[in-house]
């Protein structure tokens, strides 16, 4: 799964890559990233529109659910397509979650014990994700997860979906949404590119004025 992540690189390095519109909203580097708070995220609205950096709820849950039921953080890239709760967002709204590195827990520790994961290269992270809205017109968004691959075997089964760099443009292609043709068109990352590091037990309880120390290896 993923359930926290580091965003610290600025933003306009990641938003140049996809071409995206920069918002007037400053975007503060957050290095413990917990699902039910605003993440940023790029969406193209539509084919004759640039992509454009929001902050979105990091909790699916669309307006046609009426407020009910569980607000999912993360969707199976192998039922994504199918799945009745995901499957309109994933022909119609696919979004970009940025970040630079996330963490998993070791199984069967005491306390738990928290890996930060990135890529060896220290490039930043586009996950796919999937956005709809909300109740209130506001953007909610759900990370994509795929089997886990490369050394984050070590730490759990699942990680979030990578997307590489020929993959962007058509991940957020509004025109595209036949299911065969966006997973012919988009891949992930190479998992020989992802390494961890064992890192404090303070991630476990993200808190308000976490820096960088979270990430230091142990």
């Amino acid at each position: 799964m993923c359930g926290r992540f580091a965003l610290f690189t600025p933003i306009p390095e990641l938003t140049n890559k996809v071409g995206a519109v920069m918002s007037e909203r400053n975007i503060r580097p957050r290095y413990n990233v917990a699902p039910g708070t605003w993440i940023a995220s790029i969406r193209q609205a539509s084919e004759d529109s640039a992509p454009t950096l929001e902050e979105m709820w990091w909790g699916f849950r669309p307006s046609w659910a009426k407020g009910k039921g569980t607000q999912p953080i993360n969707a199976r890239v192998e039922t994504v397509a199918t799945n009745n709760f995901f499957k309109s967002a994933f022909a119609n709204h696919r979004c970009l979650v940025l970040a630079d590195g996330w963490y998993e827990w070791i199984k069967n520790t005491s306390p738990k014990q928290p890996h930060y994961l990135c890529r060896r290269d220290r490039e930043p992270l586009y996950f796919a994700a999937i956005y709809a809205e909300r109740e209130d017109g506001r953007l909610v968004c759900a990370i994509l997860t795929e089997p886990a691959r490369g050394s984050a075997i070590d730490v759990h089964d699942r990680m979030p979906l990578i997307l590489n760099d020929d993959s962007l443009a058509s991940w957020l292609a509004p025109d595209l949404t036949n299911k065969e043709t966006i997973r012919h068109l988009v891949g992930h990352i190479d998992g020989d590119l992802i390494e961890h590091w064992p890192v404090s037990t303070a991630v476990n309880k993200p808190s308000e004025g976490q820096g960088d120390e979270l990430i230091n290896p142990l």
